[in-house]
């Protein structure tokens, strides 16, 4: 009788080898290469890159080519690191990913789920769940980019899909077995909540297990997971090949290892301080100080739970930070909070 799984446990991916099953979900905005870095330094064994339009690298945008596209050497040294792209034209799609193969990706993901309008209507996204024909063209296409830039080292596709577009479709589910048998996908990330309910409700576990169950490529279960135990549960539940950590892992690295390694770490204030040192520095270096002031704006409401601050003085110092003109002065703003003894308010 053979042991039950672990996330653990190493697993494949094509021809990569994946050292354990929990990843780093493609966030949208957010998933640069230190935010990917972090969730290495943490255990996550794959990361996803935020996603990236394919028409932007095919024109050579500068900073998308530069910037969105980037891949630090310490992201490699504990697994592999994909790049999500975005788009509806298949030509456009087959040069990106061609680019991106050739720049260093070890594994591309096409985004099949993003319901946010200003990516939907372009025919991109979500809108691939109602276009069968143009996402198999396009995921296709994805394919013979970068056989064509890596004939000798593959370069493993996969897709990331809504269940459907509302409550009751499942047309995703449909699409995520013709992508694997007619375009040559490797593998399936799944979402298991209609578009049109974002991030609202509790996923559809069992649509994922019958899919888990169908589907002869590994499926990544996402959306929903925040809690060692649920995530756990849903994992032996479902019988996927790994979970992908999105919202969940927002300011919260130490869940990579409290899945990986037991039980529920709650970080000290300390902890969670230097924490977000380490990201405004790397953010710092990343975009320069200016800008990076700005960019992290949504990233303090992330880390203001885990200070352990009274109400009154988690609002103060969230208010302070979001003015804070340049990134010394939110450190300021912050190790004067360090000062204070938890729950002060």
């Amino acid at each position: 009788m053979s042991s039950p799984r672990s996330l653990t446990d190493s697993w494949s991916l094509g021809p990569l080898r994946v050292p354990n099953r929990v990843m780093l979900a493609p966030l949208a905005g957010i998933g640069n290469w230190f935010v990917r870095l972090q969730a290495k330094r943490y255990g996550a064994g794959m990361t996803v890159s935020e996603m990236v339009s394919s028409h932007a690298i095919h024109y050579r945008n500068r900073r998308t080519c530069e910037e969105m596209l980037r891949i630090d050497p310490r992201e490699r040294t504990s697994g592999p690191v994909a790049i999500q792209l975005f788009g509806e034209d298949p030509e456009m799609m087959r040069s990106a990913a061609s680019y991106v193969a050739g720049a260093g990706a070890d594994a591309i993901d096409i985004n099949m789920g993003c319901p946010v309008p200003k990516v939907a209507k372009t025919g991109a996204g979500a809108a691939l769940l109602c276009d069968h024909e143009r996402a198999l063209a396009v995921a296709g296409a994805a394919v013979e980019g970068t056989c064509s830039a890596r004939p000798r080292q593959p370069v493993p596709v996969t897709a990331k899909l809504r269940s459907g577009m509302r409550a009751g479709d499942e047309r995703g589910f449909e699409l995520a077995h013709r992508l694997v048998a007619e375009a040559g996908i490797a593998g399936i990330a799944f979402h298991a909540r209609p578009a049109d309910v974002q991030h609202r409700g509790k996923p559809d576990y069992e649509l994922v297990a019958e899919l888990a169950r169908s589907l002869p490529a590994p499926v990544i279960l996402t959306g929903g997971l925040e809690r060692p135990s649920q995530i756990h549960e849903a994992f032996a539940a479902t019988g996927v090949e790994a979970v992908m950590l999105a919202r969940g892992a927002l300011g919260n690295p130490w869940l990579f290892t409290e899945l990986l390694h037991g039980g529920e770490h709650e970080p000290s204030r300390e902890e969670v301080l230097q924490e977000l040192f380490w990201t405004m520095d790397q953010a710092a270096e990343h975009l320069g100080e200016d800008r990076a002031a700005r960019y992290l704006r949504k990233f303090y409401p992330w880390y203001m739970p885990r200070l352990g601050l009274a109400a009154p003085a988690s609002k103060a110092l969230q208010e302070e930070l979001q003015l804070a003109p340049t990134l010394a002065h939110a450190r300021r703003a912050l190790e004067a909070r360090l000062a204070q003894p938890a729950g002060a308010l």
